[in-house]
């Protein structure tokens, strides 16, 4: 058994490779299917679920299929094709802002910087975006999943995405930041759930949660 503090010590850019060739370069499970829907559906998948929201975005961008077609709906417009989504009446305001400020679906920009100046999109869904559009990583994605997990393994520490986010960056190099997060999300949706399914994670030799609390339960 290893201890909390062994685990600790764990060369994490090492020991993470089993997710990287498992996960890396997955795509995103929101079924989009440019840019323009990308910003969109995580917009609209915040507080709400992937399957949710992949569910009623044919009908959403049938009705605006760019960005010059929803700058010009009303906010009315927006909310009827997407009323069933966890806190659509704010987030069908920040639809019409964006498309209005940003007017094409080519001036979507490609910088977090640039990206967050946007309401509605965070670090999180900014490091989505990047990171399915294929351009260089400026941080890494924390999610939920992401949360849950990168704590367990002993990766980091604390509840919060950004003092995570910030330990992750210190911990693997600029390379690894587009597909760290990614990969680590994945793992969280179908491994380590909430009720982790340890006894078959590649991950469980260097974990601490593993290690510590299912370790000492074992005789």
């Amino acid at each position: 058994m290893i201890k909390a503090d062994t685990a600790k010590k764990t060369d994490w850019p090492v020991n993470v490779e089993p997710l990287l060739r498992k996960y890396g370069g997955r795509k995103h499970p929101l079924n989009y299917a440019n840019r323009y829907q990308l910003v969109v559906m995580v917009l609209l998948s915040a507080q709400d679920s992937n399957r949710h929201i992949n569910a009623l975005a044919p009908d959403f961008f049938t009705a605006f299929p760019d960005m010059k077609a929803l700058a010009n709906a009303s906010i009315e417009a927006i909310q009827e094709p997407i009323d069933s989504v966890m806190g659509f009446r704010k987030k069908s305001v920040w639809l019409s802002q964006i498309a209005k400020q940003i007017g094409e679906d080519s001036k979507i920009p490609h910088t977090l910087e640039e990206l967050t100046k946007y309401p509605g999109i965070g670090r999180k869904s900014a490091n989505i975006i990047i990171r399915e559009s294929g351009d260089k990583a400026e941080g890494i994605i924390v999610d939920r999943h992401v949360l849950r997990v990168a704590p367990r393994l002993g990766i980091a520490e604390g509840v919060k995405a950004e003092a995570i986010e910030e330990q992750m960056m210190n911990i693997f190099a600029v390379q690894m930041w587009g597909e760290i997060g990614m990969s680590l999300s994945f793992h969280g949706r179908e491994i380590c759930q909430p009720k982790p399914k340890c006894d078959i994670c590649e991950m469980r030799t260097v974990c601490r949660y593993y290690n510590t609390v299912v370790g000492e339960k074992k005789p």
